[in-house]
């Protein structure tokens, strides 16, 4: 899933740091990790090397040895957002002259001479391939004052062997594979993720099984294209059969996919499996077969129609999510429209919408934009009301229905609710506490609820993004 607005930096309690720090490391390290669930994921791989060399992670900026930036390069705004902040950062490396200031991830691999050259303040770049490097490129830095930078591109890297270190909390990120190999026309992966290597599926069960002894009860299996992972003879839908049966008490989730691989196999296994949930997050991109051949998306909008439309027959009641590209290099507005008719046929229960952003190196670069901005704008608003508007029309439907959740999270906005999440992928907002009321209306005795509870919930309202309801009964 391509949410390339979303931050995650630091986003922990006290307690969740206490636990997984250890006593006897003395160095600390401040990350703030931006993009995509994959960079999340790569994040807790970073601490785990630190870690053993003697870093903790801390959640004050001010209390740090060490400042990195996990970094995304999907978009030109993610990119922006990067520059921004390490201009942000000179103040703390005024104040202490050892900091050591590093950027990780896409945007090192992408844009590596351009910040050593321009960004003074940057002293150490390392790409997706080159974590294990970390430790090293810091101390040369602290004790030799030298500028780091290992950027290359792996075809057998995937830190199979390294434990990621997570924090407290019901919901795990567990790659399965690393890079891509589908080459899109708009795409930047291949070329600062690499091609595709995907992990043993031995280990990848071994960790689902370790996550959930360790408390966790909602797993994402998480890939740049997890339908084309392939480990010997095995594909997709056998790991993730294999983890349903290896955890059955664990939900278990995916993403990203892309529909040029996705099976029939797969969707048969997920209507196999009772903690497979019922969920896909599948990016048609355009709805002109023009444009995704322009894309290089190797699918049709018919092809795409056939996979959506036998998972809800396989799978009534799915929840199902997209991304979309506006204004792709040459979309005309007839094209445009194609796109919010499939909207408007597959009914999603939510859309990831952005105007098309040019990359450096990669095919679409070159293509000719003619689209002025006001056009752009207009049509991305188009998208984001329809799908806005279906978006509530679905929720709104499941008011007085009661639908089994997980509880997941304190909510953001009051500390006397929790986030609970449907099989469907739906965040529910419901009370801490609550007088209990059986299937047939009648208070029970009051209840403490407990994050990883399994529970029924009754919609008691909702908005086009989130469910509202109150417990029924706890499972």
């Amino acid at each position: 899933m391509d949410i390339t607005n979303l931050i995650l930096n630091n986003d922990v309690s006290a307690g969740s740091i206490k636990n997984f720090n250890k006593l006897s490391n003395s160095k600390k390290v401040y990350v703030e990790t931006y993009g995509c669930q994959m960079n999340f994921s790569d994040t807790e791989i970073v601490l785990s090397v630190l870690s053993s060399k003697g870093y903790n992670e801390t959640t004050d900026i001010n209390d740090s040895d060490v400042i990195l930036l996990n970094t995304c390069s999907i978009r030109e705004n993610a990119e922006n957002r990067i520059y921004s902040r390490l201009g942000d950062l000179i103040k703390y490396k005024k104040k202490n002259p050892e900091l050591v200031i590093g950027i990780l991830g896409c945007m090192a691999e992408r844009l590596r001479n351009d910040l050593l050259t321009k960004k003074k303040i940057v002293d150490i770049i390392v790409g997706p391939d080159e974590y294990r490097k970390v430790p090293e490129l810091i101390e040369n830095s602290i004790e030799k004052g030298e500028k780091g930078i290992a950027v290359k591109l792996s075809r057998t890297e995937t830190y199979d062997d390294i434990t990621p270190l997570r924090r407290e909390g019901i919901t795990a990120w567990l790659s399965i594979m690393r890079g891509c190999d589908k080459f899109c026309s708009f795409c930047v992966v291949p070329y600062t993720r690499g091609r595709e290597r995907s992990r043993n599926i031995g280990n990848i069960v071994e960790e689902s099984k370790r996550l959930f002894d360790e408390g966790v009860r909602d797993i994402w299996l998480l890939g740049q294209n997890v339908n084309s992972y392939r480990y010997q003879e095995h594909d997709f839908a056998d790991l993730l059969r294999s983890v349903a049966i290896a955890v059955p008490d664990m939900r278990v989730r995916y993403t990203t996919s892309h529909p040029y691989d996705l099976s029939e196999k797969l969707l048969e296994t997920m209507a196999e499996h009772d903690n497979i949930c019922n969920y896909i997050h599948l990016p048609i991109q355009s709805g002109s077969d023009r444009i995704l051949k322009l894309m290089n998306r190797l699918y049709s909008v018919k092809e795409y129609m056939r996979v959506m439309l036998k998972a809800r027959e396989m799978m009534p009641g799915i929840g199902l999510s997209t991304d979309i590209i506006s204004c792709f290099p040459g979309e005309t507005e007839v094209e445009h429209r194609m796109t919010l008719d499939v909207l408007k046929e597959i009914e999603y229960d939510s859309a990831y919408t952005f105007v098309y952003s040019p990359r450096e190196n990669t095919k679409a670069f070159d293509m000719p934009d003619k689209l002025d901005d006001e056009t752009k704008k207009r049509r991305l608003d188009e998208i984001i009301t329809l799908q806005r508007e279906i978006s509530y029309k679905i929720n709104s439907q499941l008011t007085g229905k009661v639908m089994k959740v997980l509880v997941e999270t304190v909510s953001r906005k009051s500390e006397d609710e929790y986030m609970a999440r449907t099989d469907c992928n739906k965040s529910v907002i419901i009370p801490r506490t609550f007088n209990a009321v059986d299937n047939s209306g009648r208070l029970t005795e009051a209840k403490v609820i407990n994050t990883g509870e399994l529970m029924n919930v009754r919609i008691t309202g909702a908005n086009s993004a989130t469910l509202f309801g109150c417990p029924v009964s706890a499972q």
